[in-house]
């Protein structure tokens, strides 16, 4: 999952960033009003973690930005104890769910896994696609019930492609989706076949069909259509 961390506050930020980090999402952060907004419209997240309170603007006018330039990510708000208010217009506005502080960082992640599977997965934990199943809390992936020996981000790579079917998604889409922001300055995204052609060898070595479809000069799509 790619999360995006909108809080002024650097010691809470790299306190989640660490601990998302270690939980295998890839994580990018903004400090400030004009710095997500940036990162919003040039970026896709799965989640946006945001700040109401922010030293140069209101989070919620950044939530009104999600919805009005229709961003399909999920919003998880970041409210002050006795701030009520907030928390209303916040979810009115278009949020997922909120989080009150201080907060836990186990229940921080348990927030952003439920909003992931509700606005991705349609509420679901185990995916599954004629003899492909992902399960999105062992991080196990099974071809006609043959667990296969895969990396983390080869099972991100086989969900990002399951869950965008029949979507055409560039090179530079699968690396920044799965690799962060970072990648958008690269020259070439040759790693990207690498990690495609990994999968295709151990799907293949199971049994499984060939859905990956290499799109020449775009990049791949996951053809439903092939039996």
């Amino acid at each position: 999952m790619k999360v995006l961390v909108v809080e002024d506050s650097r010691e809470i930020a790299s306190s989640v960033h660490d601990f998302l980090i270690r939980e295998g999402y890839i994580c990018e952060l903004a400090f400030t009003f004009d710095e997500a907004q940036e990162k919003l419209l040039l970026f896709s997240y799965d989640c946006i973690l945001l700040d109401i309170m922010l030293p140069d603007g209101n989070g919620l006018e950044l939530l009104k930005l999600i919805r009005d330039k229709d961003i399909q990510s999920g919003v998880l708000i970041i409210s002050a104890k006795d701030a009520m208010d907030d928390k209303i217009k916040g979810l009115e506005g278009g949020g997922d769910d909120y989080i009150t502080k201080p907060f836990h960082l186990p229940e921080l992640h348990a927030r952003l896994r439920a909003i992931y599977r509700r606005k991705k997965l349609s509420g679901n934990n185990i995916i599954t696609f004629n003899e492909i199943t992902l399960n999105t809390d062992t991080l196990e992936a099974s071809i006609h019930d043959t667990v296969l020996d895969i990396t983390r981000k080869e099972f991100d790579l086989l969900l990002y492609l399951v869950v965008n079917k029949n979507r055409v998604l560039s090179r530079q889409s699968i690396a920044t989706h799965l690799w962060g922001d970072y990648t958008d300055n690269l020259a070439n995204f040759d790693f990207v076949y690498q990690h495609i052609k990994n999968l295709r060898k151990k799907i293949s070595a199971a049994n499984g069909a060939d859905y990956i479809d290499t799109v020449y000069g775009l990049g791949y799509k996951f053809n439903s259509s092939k039996v």
